[in-house]
């Protein structure tokens, strides 16, 4: 008699399928809210709280005053001509959201069941198999909800699709060695080496990622140095490609340092980055991420304030002289996925 396995709902807030640059090939990526960081430069606020949040898109709103009348707790008002949303006094029934129907109010985090994400996954296979893609569970932070991670890998193990993992590292141990075997890569952030500065940036320690990586990058305790040949995302190749019917292999791994003018991209910490990389058991390529702005909308649309607004995108000049100082450490570096080229 076949186990059935029982019911277990998640909180993800976004799936974006045919995606290309969280792996090779064509990916289905699956971002799972909660985030143990608060970055002061995140891009993808919504997934910080593991619960559902309100997102209000004023350009959508239309004035029409159905959502002020649906609400059971009176968190939104309008007044000349403009809404306001009264973030305190929502519940987050999604009241407001059923009869909002040009859009501008939304409800993002709604609970999902794992076997509902396992199955439009396991409909995407067909695209897998001939982009050589996968899976990618993204976020927040995956590990934030470490029994719906579980239901969903397993089910893909099960299913022979292979996954890739987007982490910031900031996991108990015990949960990180648990889990981490399951999948096939691992693309692992890496932001400030220095603790105080980390804690100042992030809102938390970086030990546990420093010991993390390490655990990783050093055969995972088992004496293996990982799959062989680990290649930055988005190489079509190396990664992410066969099935991992046995979830304890230790997964390759590609290191991904987000470049944020004024926060890591300093000669003292990069070279501190450099260093810590050259001394693990096998050397993962890095991927250069600039920051970007993308995200600032969203804290508008959250209620939130940003706290990196006067921080411009990093110039050609410090993208290049990251890469020279990772390179001639020894480092393989691309930016975004591509050798660097300043053109």
């Amino acid at each position: 008699m076949t186990a059935t396995r029982p019911v277990m709902d998640g909180s993800i807030f976004d799936i974006k399928r045919f995606a290309l640059h969280d792996g090779p090939g064509l990916r289905t990526t699956v971002f799972l809210k909660g985030c143990p960081l608060t970055c002061l430069g995140c891009h993808n606020p919504e997934g910080q709280q593991v619960g559902p949040e309100l997102i209000f898109r004023p350009d959508r709103c239309t004035a029409c005053g159905d959502c002020v009348s649906a609400c059971p707790n009176d968190a939104l008002t309008l007044a000349e001509g403009a809404l306001r949303v009264h973030r305190d006094l929502c519940h987050l029934t999604g009241a407001c959201v059923e009869v909002c129907l040009p859009g501008a109010l939304e409800l993002v985090g709604r609970p999902r069941e794992a076997e509902e994400i396992l199955e439009l996954l396991e409909n995407d296979r067909l695209y897998y198999d001939e982009s050589r893609g996968g899976v990618t569970f993204s976020g927040g932070e995956p590990f934030a909800q470490p029994d719906f991670l579980r239901e969903l890998l397993e089910g893909c193990r099960d299913r022979e699709l292979s996954v890739v993992l987007d982490t910031c590292g900031h996991v108990a141990p015990e949960t990180f060695r648990d889990l981490a075997p399951f999948v096939s890569h691992l693309l692992f952030d890496l932001k400030l080496m220095d603790e105080e500065r980390h804690e100042a940036f992030t809102g938390v320690h970086n030990r546990w990622i420093l010991e993390n990586l390490q655990w990783v990058a050093n055969g995972c305790g088992n004496g293996s140095s990982g799959r062989e040949g680990p290649v930055p995302p988005g190489s079509g190749d190396g990664i992410g490609n066969g099935a991992i019917g046995d979830p304890r292999p230790c997964p390759s791994l590609t290191i991904r340092i987000p470049l944020i003018p004024g926060v890591n991209d300093d000669e003292e910490n990069l070279s501190a980055t450099a260093e810590f990389l050259m001394g693990l058991g096998r050397q993962p390529p890095v991927d250069i991420l600039p920051y970007h702005r993308l995200g600032v909308e969203k804290y508008h649309r959250m209620g939130r304030a940003y706290e990196l607004s006067q921080v411009a995108p990093p110039p050609k000049i410090s993208i290049r002289n990251a890469v020279r100082l990772l390179e001639e450490a020894g480092l393989s570096v691309t930016v975004r996925g591509e050798r660097y080229d300043d053109d």
